[in-house]
């Protein structure tokens, strides 16, 4: 069984979980950057959390399947046609043999998730089917003539008319652990950056949610030596403006980060459209 690329749209990737555990070997996570989203459309068709999704980026995307398959979209909120006809968004819709499926631009939000039942079958690389951008491991970003091999469904679509879904954030709250680097900023800047309105820049990528507003002000000269980087570091470069680390970020980087956002707060930054408004808030540590 496989499907065949139509209309790949801005960007779209094969994304799972990801492949986490390869830091030290220069290889980031990567992997779906709303992972409850991924996780979403795969129980609508009746995959494993682990199976392999489309993620799109604001245009969509079209494809044809040589047989008939359950599939879902879930994510950014998208128009869905099947040979013209509408179809559900955030549902198993079944797609006949030689259909043609049309994700449409994400009306709200920036990225949505396809699943088919079997999930894409690309070829694992480090125990993972995710498009890593920044360090190519991983199938290439579609384009028009792909074709994508699909597995054998494991399980039967989830019995439900429709899942209800939040909206995508405006504005996105993200909460912030100062450290490890923030004594390398003013005290101005460490309250600047949780009092200051943000907007997410259109040069935003999986690998980091950059943003416009007030820059960060130093205390201190120099660059750090170059240290490990963790999912949500929130790294400052010389032009003060904060940069959001996401899914394929860098291992390793040598500009300060003043803080971290906590893993679970991700998902929502991946929907964020440019323009979305940013605020920053102060995390508590547990324990």
């Amino acid at each position: 069984m496989s499907v065949t690329v139509i209309r790949s749209g801005l960007l779209t990737t094969v994304q799972d979980l990801g492949r986490p555990g390869h830091a030290h070997l220069g290889v980031p996570r990567s992997g779906a950057l709303d992972q409850p989203a991924h996780r979403l459309a795969n129980r609508l068709v009746g995959n494993p959390s682990t199976a392999a999704t489309l993620e799109t980026t604001l245009l969509g995307c079209a494809l044809r399947v040589d047989r008939a398959v359950t599939v879902a979209v879930t994510g950014a909120p998208c128009a869905v046609r099947v040979d013209g006809r509408p179809a559900a968004w955030g549902a198993p819709v079944r797609l006949p043999a030689g259909a043609t499926l049309d994700v449409g631009p994400a009306t709200r939000g920036v990225r949505s998730y396809l699943a088919f039942a079997g999930g894409v079958a690309a070829a694992p690389v480090l125990g993972s089917r995710s498009t890593d951008l920044l360090s190519g491991l991983g199938p290439a970003p579609l384009a028009p003539g792909d074709v994508l091999p699909l597995g054998e469904p494991v399980g039967p679509p989830a019995a439900v008319d429709l899942v209800p879904t939040p909206a995508p954030p405006d504005p996105l709250l993200l909460p912030v652990l100062f450290g490890p680097r923030d004594d390398w900023f003013t005290v101005g800047s460490r309250t600047a950056l949780t009092a200051s309105d943000y907007r997410v820049s259109p040069t935003s990528n999986r690998i980091g949610l950059r943003l416009n507003g007030p820059p960060l002000e130093r205390a201190r000269d120099g660059e750090l030596p170059s240290e490990g980087m963790v999912l949500g570091s929130v790294q400052v470069p010389p032009d003060g403006r904060p940069v959001v680390f996401l899914a394929d970020h860098p291992t390793t980087g040598g500009y300060p980060v003043i803080g971290v956002v906590p893993a679970a707060a991700l998902a929502a930054a991946a929907q964020a459209a440019p323009g979305t408004p940013v605020r920053f808030t102060p995390a508590r540590r547990r324990g």
